[in-house]
């Protein structure tokens, strides 16, 4: 009997120790893991802006989650309701929102949406004036996609902006997340080259973009795959895109697409404005600029048309450098 009670005491006090073993290893892992998750949070991260997803969204329901759903089909499939196909309207050149914001603006780094509900309305130094949501959208149909402004009140413009709001609906009002839209790139101490940018074409871009910039439509016709780069289908001079230093950022960020990423590019920074040079100096449609920058002090340094307030060249304006023409009009560069 003191045999079995030995047994059961040495029994008591091995279960003891090995209950304060895994409770204080127990603690130890919390305590790395929160070490871990502080070190995690201190490295730079590709993208801390998330696209919220419709698949685990429960509390956007009947109404409004029949307009996000629609506002985003039609940011994918924007020719499929507004091209020269149209169901809706004849609108538009062909081109689909997403072909420049990626995965219906929702890519880090993509040219996404995640900051335009937290940040418009917004003063645009283009028109100087206060510009909301619907302004900007339609800014798009009229020059990225070369077509005609749709009515502010119809149900699809209603939808485009729900899918937007949506979009942005974690983002604190006034901010900018880190990831959202295009980050800035690096200036060169040069000239972008158009014939640098015309080999860098032909050996990377040609496969998706045509060897003359033409782009690849759909078995249908009624939408591009891969968007045309030029040409009377692609976007106007006057688009955002036609400026080098967002063409340039967009291509170091994102091309070649679903190769490139911003932690990973596949083109080097040069090779990136380079390329841009090529493709915006081919012919595209024009567009009416005279009412642009009215606040000539308020230009863009890569706007590619005059007048400007400095001696500097339309071609050094729109190819570089740019560090000039920076320093001369005291330009912040954000």
């Amino acid at each position: 009997m003191k045999s079995n009670w030995l047994f059961i005491l040495f029994a008591v006090i091995i279960t003891i120790v090995v209950t304060q073993g895994l409770i204080q290893s127990y603690h130890d892992n919390l305590f790395k893991e929160k070490e871990y998750a502080e070190y995690l949070a201190s490295q730079p991260i590709d993208s801390s802006w998330i696209a919220p997803s419709l698949f685990v969204d429960r509390e956007t329901k009947g109404k409004e989650r029949e307009m996000v759903i629609y506002g985003q089909d039609l940011i994918a499939h924007t020719s499929k309701y507004f091209g020269q196909k149209g169901s809706i309207n004849k609108l538009t050149n062909g081109m689909n929102c997403q072909n420049c914001h990626l995965d219906a603006g929702t890519r880090p780094w993509g040219n996404n949406y995640g900051a335009v509900y937290s940040k418009y309305p917004q003063y645009r130094s283009r028109s100087n004036t206060i510009q909301d949501i619907y302004g900007r959208i339609n800014d798009c149909f009229e020059r990225s996609l070369n077509g005609k402004a749709i009515d502010t009140n119809s149900y699809e413009m209603k939808s485009i902006y729900s899918y937007m709001k949506w979009l942005g609906k974690e983002v604190p009002k006034g901010i900018k997340p880190y990831g959202a839209g295009l980050p800035s790139i690096p200036l060169m101490d040069r000239e972008a080259n158009v014939t640098k940018g015309k080999i860098i074409y032909l050996s990377i871009c040609q496969t998706c973009h045509g060897d003359k910039g033409q782009g690849v439509l759909t078995l249908t016709g009624n939408e591009y795959i891969y968007p045309p780069l030029w040409g009377e289908h692609s976007y106007n001079d006057g688009a955002g895109l036609y400026r080098l230093s967002s063409f340039a950022a967009y291509v170091e960020n994102n091309m070649p697409y679903n190769l490139a990423t911003h932690a990973q590019p596949k083109l080097s920074i040069e090779e990136a404005w380079d390329v841009a040079a090529f493709v915006n100096s081919q012919f595209r449609p024009h567009i009416d600029q005279s009412k642009d920058w009215p606040d000539k002090s308020k230009k863009a340094f890569d706007v590619a048309f005059g007048p400007y307030i400095d001696n500097f060249s339309s071609r050094q304006h729109k190819y570089g450098p740019y560090e000039q023409i920076i320093k001369a009009n005291k330009i912040k560069i954000k």
